[in-house]
Parts: structure tokens; sequence; C-alpha cells
């Protein structure tokens, strides 16, 4: 099976829970084509059993619209297509935009060379 990393505009994410079932689809929106498309091509991927939990909560930190990178995996679907299977989604802004800055260094004031006229006498 083919692996890729997409991004995408992040749409929403469903959970559906009942007796032995769990599943979480996400939705998320491309560039149309013009064609099919005018606004948004949306997009539903189903998430792994593996990872359900972790893309779950990493939806939850996402805004609508906002630009989502998505790792997929590509599985054969019916008359075959591809079929998204999602492994792991991750905000796309650049990392640091989230991490406190680091206080800078306090600058030292040059001593003064030579004498110096006393200010209170001027």
């Amino acid at each position: 099976m083919a692996r890729t990393t997409m991004e995408l505009a992040f749409i929403s994410a469903e959970r559906v829970k009942f007796d032995n079932v769990d599943l979480v689809k996400l939705y998320l929106g491309d560039e149309p084509d013009g064609e099919k498309d005018v606004g948004i091509s949306l997009l539903s991927m189903q998430v792994s059993e593996d990872v359900r939990e972790e893309v779950w909560n990493a939806c939850k930190g996402l805004d609508v619209l906002e630009t989502a990178r998505v790792t997929v995996e590509i599985e054969r679907g019916s008359k075959n297509a591809g079929k998204f299977i999602v492994l792991h989604v991750e905000s796309a802004k650049p990392a640091q935009a989230g991490k406190p800055t680091a206080p800078q260094a306090t600058q030292q004031q040059p001593k003064p060379t030579g004498a110096q006229p006393d200010a209170a006498k001027a």
C-alpha cells in the first residue's frame, strides 16, 4: 500500500460510538476542480483503528478551515478506486507559532571611557 501526506483544509471530525463500534471520520476540503466542484471539494476519510484516539485528540486542536497536514495510507477500494485511511493529523502551521519565545538576553550599557562631565553640574 502507498502512503502520502497532503495539506488540506480541516472541516470536521465525526465520532460514532455504540456497542462494539468506534469509528472516526474526517471531513477535509481541497481546491475545487472547477468542473464538478465549486467553492471547495469535500473529502471524507476513515481513521485507522490503531491511531483513532491520537487523531481524534489532534482534531480537537484544529480550527475550521485551518490547513492540516494529513498522512494517509491508500488502500484499494471498490472499482479499483483509492481509499484513504488516515494515519496522522497535525496543524500545518509553523511549529514556532505555538512555542513561547525565549527571553531576550539583557544588554549591558557600555561603560564610559575617560572623564565624563557630571550631569548634575551641567
